[in-house]
């Protein structure tokens, strides 16, 4: 427990954690332009772009593979890990915002004259193909900027 102080000096985790944030950044100037108004809520929410997870994955494994060498087998787990991550961004999470909009529009459709005390379902939960690659670049590269500045 005594070294829970040297996480700080593990920079391939500090360099996921910036990709991420700078990710999540992103999102609310990416917001500011198409919408026209910025809502500070996206720092904290899930789904847009660039995908967030995305980034932090693949920063993550490009973090490991610059590291530890590109053959180890950290690098392999990292690889895997971000591929089930992006996959789950793109795949389950989708579906399940596809499928809290279909519900929210039939909790609208029949029970509009009713009180429904329910909160309405999250829509945006995943990530469109595109945004995950986005965010996959995003990793790769602060990676790859990050690993010439140390």
């Amino acid at each position: 427990m005594q070294d829970i102080g040297n996480i700080f000096q593990n920079s391939v985790l500090i360099i996921a954690v910036v990709a991420c944030l700078l990710a999540q950044g992103l999102k609310l100037i990416i917001e500011g332009i198409t919408q026209g108004k910025v809502t500070f809520r996206t720092l904290v929410e899930t789904g847009g772009m660039p995908s967030a997870h995305s980034a932090l994955v693949t920063a993550l494994a490009a973090g490991v593979g610059q590291t530890s060498g590109w053959e180890t087998p950290e690098f392999a787990i990292a690889v895997l890990f971000a591929v089930i991550v992006m996959y789950d961004a793109t795949g389950v999470r989708q579906a399940a915002g596809k499928q809290a909009r279909i519900l929210n529009q039939i909790v609208d459709e029949f029970f509009k004259d009713a009180e429904f005390n329910e909160e309405r379902l999250k829509e945006l939960l995943g990530h469109t193909p595109v945004q995950v690659i986005a965010g996959c670049l995003l990793g790769i590269v602060v990676s790859c900027i990050a690993a010439r500045a140390y």
